[in-house]
């Protein structure tokens, strides 16, 4: 199984550096490295979008809550898919309209240069480091499984990768490995769900019915992972408004030539995403038919192996060991745009417009981007090795907790608060961003029983906040006549995508 397993993995790392070096060769100038050259195609961009987001926490983090926790890990699936109406009703055209390269290209058209883009350049970088260090541990889990390498080795080791992808393939190699990984994905889920169906015979009630049989009725009812209903609202408000403020989400709209193109393929992403979150049910609950609470906490503490022994116990050794390397090239290709995105906001945010105050050239500013790129997958590193023992669909809500709670408000008033302004847009950022972060080191996640916030999300708080603190900082500063003035020229840019670039 090692060998076959290796021999898979092998593969996979071959066509994705195939990729990279096919990619840098075609990498020459800013707008290639950070927005494919704007050359993406609406059906290309709805595969990488998917690719990007259908994370190791969906595969391996979701499948293992259903497992574990029947309705509660589903919560998890809903959430995901449902935030991706705001995307498509509210944010996709005006962001690809009035921005550049980064989400602080359209927070800065109004507001003042350097307080907006270095509070918005370190709100990237915090959700990317949550959001990678998820994926990250999702692949020491799955290596040590399979290979039997150590935690603390595959996860140096998929860092590196990371981190080659982006320094010398830049977006045009991130998207296209994006796009292996959303096809390997499907058909790999596609296949292991049908392979779970007909062991009950193609019934989907047979599935539940085997499931309450073994777990209880309570597996199929909320309240099993979070008796308080309070926390299954937080984690909602986080899953459903966070997709609109991930940033490296947000930076796949600038890849492709329109607005139009935008939306479009927002509509193909809700379509594969939506068909891959109908499939963890079958995933979860077929692990908790087929292989058994025990047998998966004993293979990963926090269930993120669900899926891979579920491959197991349908289709043997070999398509354990498929999907297994699938997983690993999720797990490849997200953090790939995850990278992509910190190194975008530290290089073209920060260095290029704060330090350098927009003269930086376009040869400096990649320069500098690929050693972030490096610089963002050394700290990466070490905080997913220190955070090895956490469920990987967990860490991802609190990626999803901070982007809904420090992005999404300084997004929204931006696009549609003329009275809004620079001092606004950076109280609401850091607001929610750092009440995040306290909740979170203040909850049940790190002081256990001991806990003197009682959330496990911080959604329900933070997001409030970050929207107050972006109301008061307004309100309470003195308007700026300069941001009111163009916010008329932003709101007929980004609806009309008149002098878009």
């Amino acid at each position: 199984m090692k060998t076959t397993a290796f021999l898979l993995f092998l593969a996979i790392v071959s066509v994705t550096l195939l990729i990279t070096y096919w990619a840098a060769k075609r990498t020459q100038s800013t707008t290639d490295f950070y927005a494919a050259g704007r050359s993406i195609s609406a059906w290309q961009n709805g595969l990488a979008i998917s690719g990007d987001y259908m994370s190791a926490a969906s595969f391996l983090g979701i499948a293992g809550l259903i497992a574990l926790y029947g309705y509660d890990g589903f919560f998890y699936s809903v959430g995901f898919l449902v935030a991706f109406l705001l995307v498509l009703l509210v944010v996709a055209e005006p962001l690809r309209n009035s921005g550049k390269y980064t989400l602080a290209d359209m927070l800065a058209y109004r507001m003042k240069i350097p307080p907006v883009r270095s509070a918005a350049a370190l709100s990237t970088m915090a959700i990317s480091a949550f959001y990678m260090i998820a994926q990250l541990v999702g692949s020491g889990a799955l290596i040590k499984l399979l290979l039997g390498i150590d935690v603390t080795v595959s996860i140096i080791l998929i860092g590196i990768l990371m981190i080659l992808y982006v320094v010398f393939g830049g977006m045009l190699a991130t998207t296209w490995v994006q796009i292996t990984k959303a096809v390997l994905l499907m058909a790999g889920t596609f296949l292991l769900s049908l392979l779970v169906l007909a062991k009950f015979d193609f019934s989907v009630t047979a599935m539940f019915n085997e499931a309450v049989r073994l777990k209880g009725q309570r597996f199929l009812e909320p309240g099993l992972q979070f008796p308080n209903p309070i926390e299954n609202i937080s984690l909602g408000l986080a899953l459903v408004l966070g997709t609109a403020g991930l940033p490296h989400i947000l930076i796949r709209f600038y890849t492709v030539p329109t607005a139009k193109a935008a939306r479009t393929s927002v509509v193909w992403a809700m379509f594969i995403i939506g068909s891959f979150y109908i499939l963890t049910t079958f995933l979860g609950f077929g692990a908790a038919t087929l292989v058994g609470e025990k047998e998966i906490i004993a293979a990963d503490p926090a269930g993120n192996m669900a899926a891979p022994l579920l491959a197991q116990a349908v289709g043997g050794t070999f398509f354990f060991a498929f999907i297994a390397a699938v997983a690993f090239a999720t797990i490849l290709a997200v953090v790939a745009g995850l990278v992509m995105s910190a190194a975008g906001a530290y290089a073209h945010d920060f260095y290029s417009n704060v330090l350098r105050k927009g003269k930086a050239t376009d040869q400096e500013q990649m320069r500098v981007a690929k050693k972030a790129s490096v610089g963002v997958g050394i700290v990466s590193i070490i905080l997913a090795l220190l955070s090895k023992d956490l469920n990987v669909a967990f860490l991802v809500s609190l990626a999803f907790a901070v982007a809904a709670s420090a992005n999404l408000p300084a997004i929204l008033f931006t696009i549609f608060w003329k009275r809004f302004n620079t001092a606004g847009a950076v109280s609401g950022i850091l607001t929610g961003l750092f009440s995040c972060i306290l909740i979170v080191a203040l909850g049940p996640n790190f002081l256990k029983e001991n806990a003197i916030i009682p959330l496990s999300n911080p959604a329900l708080v933070s997001v409030p906040l970050g929207f107050l603190g972006a109301y008061l900082g307004t309100v309470l500063s003195k308007p700026e006549t300069e941001s009111e003035e163009k916010y008329t020229e932003l709101y007929v840019r980004s609806n009309t995508g008149i002098g878009a670039e």
